[in-house]
């Protein structure tokens, strides 16, 4: 598992890779790729085409950055979803919190 990120040049964007699994074990490393950014990207982006799996502590870390980024005037988008996680992402109503392509 590997999770890395990217600021936009404008700072408005970061966008953050999630390779592997996504699980308890990335608590640490997803929550540092956001929190210590200063200022406060206004647009976050999760890039999920390298993660083969995801669990609820993965859905739970979704939630905990949508709130950072300012809960529901948030702008966090969820892309390159596979057809297994957009799965799991349906079945917990995420789209209804979050932009998934």
């Amino acid at each position: 598992m590997a999770i890395t990120s990217s600021v936009s040049p404008d700072g408005k964007q970061v966008t953050i890779f999630i390779q592997g699994r996504f699980d308890f074990s990335s608590h640490h490393d997803f929550r540092n790729a956001y929190e210590r950014l200063n200022p406060s990207p206004e647009q976050y982006r999760i890039d999920l085409q390298g993660a083969s799996y995801l669990d609820s502590s993965a859905l739970g870390m979704l939630l905990l950055l949508r709130d950072h980024a300012g809960g529901d005037q948030s702008n966090v988008q969820i892309v390159n979803c596979s057809q297994d996680v957009k799965k799991i992402l349906a079945i917990s109503n995420f789209e209804q919190l979050f932009e998934i392509y």
